[in-house]
């Protein structure tokens, strides 16, 4: 079951990172220079109350060394590349193994 909710989440991740491409491919091609949107930008611009509320949280709960030192360099990379990898991590937690020729049968 929970490799299930591994797997789902990791579809969901993927569909997102394939609109944020598909978003970034449409402004590449209608500015002719390639568009790449940051993850800020685009949450920012769907929520920005969450946003907010989330900067808040994690400053009040661990400080602002985390936020600062962590969660910005993330919110800085392309959203498109952000989701993909959080898909693949994902989809790796909830793969399942099969027996096989290097493998122990568990």
């Amino acid at each position: 079951m929970i490799r299930f909710v591994f797997r789902l989440a990791a579809a969901i991740a993927l569909s997102v990172a394939v609109i944020m491409a598909v978003l970034d491919a449409t402004r590449t091609v209608a500015v002719s220079r390639l568009v790449m949107t940051p993850l800020d930008t685009s949450w920012q611009t769907a929520s920005p109350s969450t946003l907010a509320a989330t900067e808040t949280f994690v400053r009040d709960k661990t400080g602002p060394v985390l936020w600062d030192a962590a969660i910005v360099p993330v919110l800085n990379l392309p959203g498109f590349a952000v989701f993909a990898v959080l898909a693949f991590l994902l989809y790796a937690i909830g793969h399942r193994r099969r027996p096989g020729r290097f493998t122990a049968e568990v």
